[in-house]
């Protein structure tokens, strides 16, 4: 069983406009709804590829009750924690010349006695996990601490932990030491500080992560691929050009590729084609976090690896 933790889901709302005009009404009828949120779009991809997934986190309102009744068409085993707050609704607004505009609610205040309830249930959850993944940001009311004590957590019962998230959470949760986490290159350049002005800049911030006893770095480069960096060594992806509907999403699915390779044990090579393979596949789709396998096993031949 995977154990995903969503601190913070939301509805993902996607407008798809030929041209979306400021200061004008727009009207749209390309538009989809669906349960989202990093966490969320990860525990799709993985039961698309068929994983057993049980999710945790918090849901309220009518929001929540619409992600709830998403995750039980996919089988996703639900243990959210129910709040008296609204689960927030995110914005996606892409055009033709592949542009995209986020709008990202903030979401609820999370109380102290939910907060509480969570950490109950995810310790009982850990019994009964092999790989615990925790995506995205926080939530009003949660400390920045609060991944550093997931992964404590489930280090304690020799559980793998990969870790998708930024800013101060990110910062604080590399002290645990979780088994991987997959910066992009903007949340790389806030965790040092400074500007990266090329691969090699990457490269070593990804070193000096994992120094600190992160056993896995992944940074996504968006069109220019990922770079691993192990205690096997640094590697390189160059991912194939296609046509991209919706690239919201590719990250998470990035991440449900890497434990997918986890679970498999794969080699480094095959992980990170692996997880390409997923974020592209995604891109394809007009849905967020979504795949197709078929899709995916064909574009891990035209990913290629090289060593750095």
């Amino acid at each position: 069983m995977i154990t995903t933790v969503v601190l913070n889901p939301a509805i993902d709302v996607r407008y798809s406009f030929n041209d979306f005009l400021i200061n004008k009404s727009n009207r749209c009828s390309n538009y989809q709804k669906t349960a989202g949120g990093k966490g969320v779009n990860v525990s799709k991809i993985l039961r698309t590829i068929g994983h057993k997934v049980q999710a945790t986190g918090f849901l309220g309102g009518n929001s929540g009750a619409f992600i709830s009744s998403k995750l039980d068409k996919l089988i996703i085993d639900d243990q959210f924690i129910r709040i008296d707050e609204e689960t927030r609704t995110c914005i996606a607004i892409l055009n033709d010349n592949r542009r995209q505009t986020e709008i990202l609610e903030e979401g609820p205040y999370i109380k102290e006695e939910f907060v509480s309830q969570f950490y109950d249930r995810y310790r009982q959850l850990l019994n009964n996990s092999h790989v615990v993944c925790a995506s995205g940001s926080l939530p009003k009311g949660l400390e920045d601490d609060i991944y550093y004590q997931l992964i404590k957590w489930a280090k304690e019962k020799d559980i793998k932990f990969v870790l998708d998230t930024s800013g101060m959470a990110l910062k604080t949760a590399i002290a645990a030491k979780p088994y991987l986490i997959k910066p992009n290159c903007d949340e790389l350049e806030d965790w040092c500080g400074k500007r990266l002005e090329n691969e090699e800049d990457i490269i070593q911030q990804a070193l000096e992560i994992q120094k600190l006893g992160v056993e896995n770095v992944v940074v996504s480069l968006g069109e220019g691929g990922a770079i691993l960096v192990n205690q096997e060594g640094v590697y390189k992806a160059c991912i194939p050009e296609v046509s991209v509907k919706n690239p919201v999403g590719s990250g998470d699915s990035m991440i449900g590729g890497i434990i997918h390779s986890i679970t498999e044990r794969m080699n480094s090579v095959d992980t990170l084609k692996y997880a390409c393979a997923c974020g592209i596949a995604n891109a394809m789709e007009e849905e967020t976090g979504k795949i197709s396998v078929n899709t995916v096993n064909a574009l891990k031949e035209e990913i290629n690896i090289f060593t750095l």
